[in-house]
């Protein structure tokens, strides 16, 4: 079964910025794991340091937290 998320969107970044501002700006907060479930979709990126160069390549997972995990199921 390919588990890849169609809906999944990509960030370049720009010079000076900040994984936790990225993950604030495209979900509305860092809470709920958020920035991890970021690192946990690209390897390598937590290497990087806490500020991105230029023209780095960030995966943003589809993060369905407007609906209970049980939902999810129903489509499963």
């Amino acid at each position: 079964q390919d588990m890849t998320a169609v809906s999944d969107l990509y960030f370049v970044s720009s010079e000076g910025d900040v994984l936790d501002q990225v993950v604030a700006a495209h979900y509305g907060d860092t809470l709920g794991g958020k920035v991890e479930a970021v690192l946990a979709a690209n390897p390598g990126l937590g290497a990087l340091g806490a500020v991105l160069d230029p023209g780095v390549r960030i995966r943003l997972p589809d993060l369905d937290t407007s609906e209970p995990s049980e939902t999810a199921q129903l489509w499963g």
